[in-house]
């Protein structure tokens, strides 16, 4: 269970570092860039605690979806980006990948 804040945790801080990179304007604004830098290291330190019990493939998938779906909507509602239908089938699909491999994977933690 820890293992998924800890996850959570790394999702939440890339989204928001994402969100930051992009209000940086390719780094030209200090604040905006320094929190999103911050907050890539905090996901990434994140991450690597949710490595010492969950396999890197599992965890990486299940950042990438839930990644994907929070920085869409993080680009709907701050940044007035739409997704068209092609981007929200292409988002459907991962988080059906995702769900496939959580639900009948074997992996185990090495």
């Amino acid at each position: 269970m820890k293992s998924f804040l800890f996850l959570l945790g790394a999702i939440v801080s890339e989204a928001f570092a994402t969100s930051m990179l992009n209000a940086s304007n390719q780094f030209t604004k200090l604040y905006p860039s320094v929190l999103s830098v911050a907050g890539y290291c905090a996901s990434l330190y994140l991450l690597s605690l949710t490595l010492r019990t969950m396999p890197v493939g599992i965890a990486y998938a299940i950042w990438s979806a839930l990644g994907i779906v929070l920085i869409t909507l993080i680009g709907v509602f701050a940044f007035k980006q739409a997704p068209d239908m092609p981007a929200i089938i292409g988002m459907i699909l991962i988080i059906a990948g995702v769900v496939i491999i959580n639900l009948f994977s074997k992996m185990k933690v090495h």
